[in-house]
């Protein structure tokens, strides 16, 4: 099963940062879709992060496991680069999620804190 964790700010619920770990197991090696599918949303996240803003993310990579961490100041209220990379890591749990909804035998999620629901109206 591929465990995947994401650490989110306590207050703000930004992403900070996420671990993928393991193997999905649906099928043997070079034909797992699952696996194939949560490498490509993942690494293409970080990637894209960096293209897209210019921020390198410390990551390690090897089989079976990746992990991505964002400096907290980057988050910090007003900062348009951090928005950006914000809604590039929310993009990559939507699709993570809903390969979970799909293959739920195979790939867990888990945020810790958990993504608390923010309101518009009142300032943090």
């Amino acid at each position: 099963m591929i465990q995947i964790r994401i650490e989110r700010k306590p207050v703000t619920g930004a992403i900070l940062s996420f671990r993928i770990k393991g193997h999905a197991l649906y099928a043997d090696p070079g034909n797992d879709i699952v696996c194939s599918a949560i490498s490509a949303i993942t690494v293409g996240t970080v990637n894209a992060i960096e293209k897209l803003t210019g921020t390198v993310a410390n990551a390690r990579m090897k089989d079976g496991f990746l992990s991505a961490r964002y400096s907290p100041e980057l988050f910090e209220p007003g900062n348009e680069k951090g928005q950006q990379v914000q809604l590039l890591l929310e993009s990559m749990v939507v699709m993570l999620r809903g390969i979970e909804e799909s293959y739920g035998k195979h790939i867990a999620i888990t945020q810790n804190p958990r993504k608390k629901e923010v309101d518009p109206n009142v300032e943090t």
